[in-house]
Formats: structure tokens, C-alpha cells, sequence
């Protein structure tokens, strides 16, 4: 049996944004995600920027569901095989 590799989702650089919102999640924990399917979306007083799957995996964990993050903050563990 194959040891599963974790994958950090983390809030990325958005450049000068003062304040970061998480708006919400298009998946559920547990759900099965192929690469670059977009997982959540985040918010600054500028745009929006959609956070798309590295590659494909399984959400096995939401940390955070909604609000404001830091740059770097883990917001989810996907799980690859």
C-alpha cells in the first residue's frame, strides 16, 4: 500500500493586498478534485482570484471554511496517492 503525499493549500501571494478574504469552497472535504479544478475562491479589495488544484487528489481536510487569511496560511490538505 502506497503512503499518501499531503499537499498544503496555502494562500498565495497576491501581491500588495492589505486584507484577504476566503469567500468559500467549491468542494467538500472528502471530494475527489482533478488538476486545476478551482477549490475556493479568494477576495481582495481589488479582484478575485479563484485557487485552482495543483493536481489531482482528494480534499481530506478544510482548516479554514470562510474568512480572512494571511499570505502562507494552510487552508486545506489535498492528499495524492
Amino acid at each position: 500500500m502506497h503512503e499518501k503525499e499531503k499537499i498544503e493549500l496555502v494562500t498565495p501571494d497576491l501581491g500588495d493586498a492589505e486584507k484577504i478574504e476566503l469567500v468559500g469552497w467549491n468542494v467538500s472535504e472528502g471530494a475527489s478534485v482533478e488538476e486545476g479544478d478551482e477549490l475556493l475562491e479568494l477576495v481582495t479589495d481589488k479582484a478575485a482570484f479563484p485557487v485552482e488544484s495543483p493536481c489531482s487528489g482528494r480534499i481530506t481536510e478544510i482548516r479554514i471554511k470562510q474568512g480572512i487569511v494571511k499570505k502562507g496560511q494552510i487552508l486545506g490538505i489535498l492528499s495524492i496517492e
